[in-house]
This record gives C-alpha cells, structure tokens and sequence, in this order.
C-alpha cells in the first residue's frame, strides 16, 4: 500500500530514538519524546499559487527532515509509522 499525497502535502516515515542511552539505560514509552525526525517517502506536486501554477516542492524523497513537535497528521501503515503534513510544517533538512 503507498499513499500519493496532494497538493502541498508530504508523507514522513518517522525515525524514532533510540531506546537506551549511550550508558545502557532503557528509556520506557512514558518518558520518550515524539520523535521531530523523518525520512520524505512521497512529495505531492505543491500547491496552486494565484495564477494557477504550481510552486516548487522545497523537499525532495529521501531527504530526512526535521519537523515542528505537533505538525501533521500520524498513519500507521503496517509496521511504519507515518505522519501527513504540509510542507510549511518542515522546520529544516538534516544534512
């Protein structure tokens, strides 16, 4: 199953943190923050401007990026979970 996003919308795999530390402490689900990190899977085609054309997509697929705390929408599809958002949503690309 693929999802195909519209407009200027982009669907993130999320990259989740590690479970222990670097000192070997497992940190439970409770204390985990929501992860800000993702790999772009699928960019739509941006969005329509004043004179009906479309802007350029600042992202590309396969990209990883980091994204505001509570931006977008999550999906769990099968075992990955995704999140939904606009591409305003996108704080910056991790180099």
């Amino acid at each position: 199953m693929s999802i195909r996003p519209l407009g200027d919308k982009i669907v993130i795999k999320v990259i989740e943190d590690a479970e222990q530390t670097s000192g070997g402490i497992f940190i439970p689900d409770s204390a985990k923050e929501k992860s800000q990190r993702g790999e772009v899977i699928a960019v739509g085609e941006g969005k329509l401007n004043e004179k009906s054309e479309r802007e350029p997509m600042d992202v590309k697929v396969g990209e990883v990026v980091l994204f505001a705390k509570y931006a977008g929408t999550d999906v769990k599809i099968g075992n990955d979970n995704l999140k939904i958002m606009s591409v305003s949503d996108v704080l910056g690309v991790i180099e």
